[in-house]
């Protein structure tokens, strides 16, 4: 098993943790939000053999990298791996993404296809969640009250009562960070990316977990019938980390898609 030995860089004035592993075509692989590139190393260490050269990160604001200086959007993460290409002196890469790593690859496949080959997305973000009726309610009363508070000079009060909703209904991501990334996460699970994903023009690969609660299947159904040139692999009994999950498939099928 190839060794991946964790080394540091500094590009567009943020220090990054970074393992580069193996031979031949290049390979970027994207982690998910809250993770790092370590999720990401079990797949590398089996893809690196068969005559790829992997870069790994983690994104600004994850695992050993400085964070962002502001709260950065999806567009901000693409130009930061477009300035890690170039860093790099890569021309044109493969990309593996899994959730957030695949939300900053739609937008890649999108503004940047000349520089990527083909994609593989493992339950990918980037599709905006269906809201319930209930929770569409609970969000509307939320703002009149969040609202109504700001007007009458009330600003404390506003602030406590965003305190509370967000303890009480964030996402556990949501909860999970404060600060810039907490400013981050807003603005990045905001965004909308069909319209980007439409505008793909490489080659893209999906994988999902059939049992995926993050990301649900729906969505990869959707982002397939989005994207120009997709097709959708889906593992039984897989969840959100469904390349993790069925590790030896998603090698042979990555591997396969990449070199035909």
């Amino acid at each position: 098993m190839i060794e991946a030995d964790v080394k540091f860089a500094t590009i567009a004035g943020v220090q990054i943790a970074q393992t580069i592993l193996g031979e031949g075509v290049p390979i970027v692989m994207l982690h998910g939000w809250g993770a790092n590139m370590q999720l990401m190393t079990p797949l590398a260490q089996r893809l690196a053999p068969l005559g790829y050269r992997i870069y790994m990160l983690d994104f600004p604001g994850f695992g050993q990298s400085q964070t962002p200086p502001v709260a950065w959007s999806v567009s901000d993460y693409t130009n930061f791996i477009v300035n890690f290409f170039d860093h790099h002196a890569l021309e044109k890469v493969h990309l593996f993404g899994h959730s957030f790593g695949g939300r900053i690859s739609l937008v890649l496949g999108a503004e940047h296809p000349e520089r990527i080959l083909k994609m593989a997305l493992a339950d990918s973000a980037g599709v905006r969640p269906k809201p319930s009726t209930q929770g569409q309610f609970r969000l509307k009363i939320y703002r009149f009250a969040l609202n109504t508070l700001k007007r009458i000079g009330m600003s404390a009060q506003a602030d406590q009562l965003r305190e509370w909703y967000s303890e009480r209904y964030g996402s556990a991501d949501y909860k999970a960070v404060r600060g810039i990334m907490r400013e981050t996460f807003v603005k990045v699970v905001n965004e909308d990316l069909l319209p980007y994903a439409a505008r793909i023009q490489p080659s893209t690969l999906l994988l999902w977990g059939y049992q995926d609660q993050d990301t649900p299947l729906w969505m990869g159904q959707l982002l397939e019938k989005t994207i120009p040139d997709a097709g959708l692999v889906t593992f039984e009994g897989a969840g959100h980390y469904s390349y993790l999950d069925r590790l030896n498939e998603t090698v042979r099928i990555v591997d396969h898609f990449f070199k035909n």
